[in-house]
């Protein structure tokens, strides 16, 4: 600025004239300068990194283009020779560096962020990111990094150091105990649920205190998002899935099989000992006549050694109906194209109460899909509820308008 005020003067301009237009002069030229330089960063070297990274055949660094990392970055550049360029005018020297700076600390700070949130878009394209999600991590550097170019600006401000600023931390530690309680916990929370692999991206959990049922979609410092089967959105509090507990279904999807546990209730009055004609009958049916056959043979031995006469049904062991009912089922399910047959499979009676003989099924479907799931195993009952009376036998249900109506005519009769 001296040069261009000795050349003024020297063409006979007065001294506070000449100061003034040579500080003009240097603002112009900065102005130029700084328009010329974010150009030729703007439309020649952005250009070439863009194209360079079109090219190539990583997709890693397609994500910080997208995030305009670079873009954000190149912005420094023109304050950068700002904040050089300060000396120049004289006495706004400090004023001058003091506004810069603290315009390169905001524009890292925005380049940071969208360094982070490129760092998790790559980190999101690898398969480990649903086991090991890494958002609530970023969330934790994102603010630690935002408390430091805080206090980067204060100081500058106030024109101390900032190790002074940071040596006063320690008595406001209480006050950021309370404002970020949440963040604490969430922190602590999202590390435990991490580390101990208990929660991923995709998991379907449930969760009835907070009306949670479905899949996870996020998991970020504070809080899991869990779209629900009805598509409404549930949000949970992260330490809330370490302080209460909830129920995770992955270990079901890993297994490969689904739980069926169902019973249907037999009438009592229908249950009896089969007479001739029935194990007669039911030695068509293929998959129970070698059961029926070897049954005969071991009821035959047993009534021969202890001499049981065929006299009294009651006397020696005898074949039910229920019983038999209860092979069938077994068979049915062993045979089953939809029944994972390398998991548990029982067919057991329950204790009788007021709906009668409770007849439960147990086992798995080897497909984990609920609506497949759903359908094998309305067609599974489909069945066993359609064959009960092949075996004499009913199922208990109350009394429907249509019965009463039936009784009633008959009862005219």
């Amino acid at each position: 600025m001296h040069f261009f005020n000795d050349l003024l003067k020297n063409y006979g301009f007065n001294t506070g004239l000449s100061e003034i237009l040579s500080i003009g002069i240097v603002i112009l030229l900065l102005t130029v300068s700084v328009v010329v330089v974010h150009f030729i960063s703007k439309k020649i070297i952005l250009s070439l990194i863009a194209k360079y990274i079109k090219k190539n055949r990583f997709e890693w660094d397609n994500v910080l283009l997208e995030r305009k990392v670079f873009h954000k970055l190149l912005r420094i550049i023109p304050v950068v020779m700002v904040y050089t360029a300060a000396p120049v005018f004289g006495d706004f020297d400090g004023v001058i560096k003091k506004a810069a700076s603290i315009i390169i600390i905001l524009i890292s700070i925005d380049g940071v962020n969208a360094t982070l949130d490129a760092i998790l878009d790559i980190y999101n394209l690898f398969p480990v990111s649903k086991v090991r999600p890494i958002k609530g991590l970023l969330q934790v550097a994102k603010i630690v990094f935002y408390i430091v170019m805080g206090i980067l600006v204060i100081a500058i401000f106030l024109e101390k150091e900032p190790i002074i600023l940071l040596s006063g931390i320690g008595a406001m530690t209480a006050v950021f105990s309370l404002v970020f309680k949440d963040s604490i916990l969430g922190l602590v929370a999202g590390i435990q649920l991490s580390s101990n692999d208990m929660l991923r991206i995709g998991d379907w959990i449930q969760m009835t205190k907070f009306g949670a049922d479905g899949n996870v979609i996020d998991i970020s410092l504070n809080t899991v998002k869990v779209q629900n089967f009805d598509k409404t959105i549930s949000t949970i509090p992260a330490y809330s899935l370490i302080s209460d507990s909830f129920k995770n279904w992955r270990g079901m999807r890993e297994a490969g099989g689904r739980r069926i546990k169902r019973a249907i209730y037999i009438d009592t009055t229908s249950i009896r000992f089969c007479t001739d004609e029935m194990i007669e009958r039911f030695k068509k049916i293929n998959c129970l006549k070698n059961y029926i056959m070897n049954k005969e043979k071991e009821i035959d031995r047993y009534n021969k050694k202890y001499n049981v006469t065929g006299d009294m049904l009651i006397n020696g062991r005898r074949l039910t109906n229920v019983g038999t009912y209860r092979a069938y089922i077994k068979y049915y399910l062993k045979n089953h194209p939809n029944i994972h047959q390398g998991m548990l499979q029982i067919v057991r009676q329950l204790q009788p109460g007021e709906y009668g003989l409770p007849l439960e099924i147990y086992a798995f479907t080897n497909d984990t899909d609920w609506v497949n799931y759903e359908a094998i195993q309305s067609d599974i009952f489909d069945h066993i509820i359609a064959v009960a009376p092949e075996f004499g036998l009913r199922l208990f249900q109350y009394p429907t308008g249509h019965d009463l109506k039936t009784w009633v005519n008959a009862d005219d009769k």
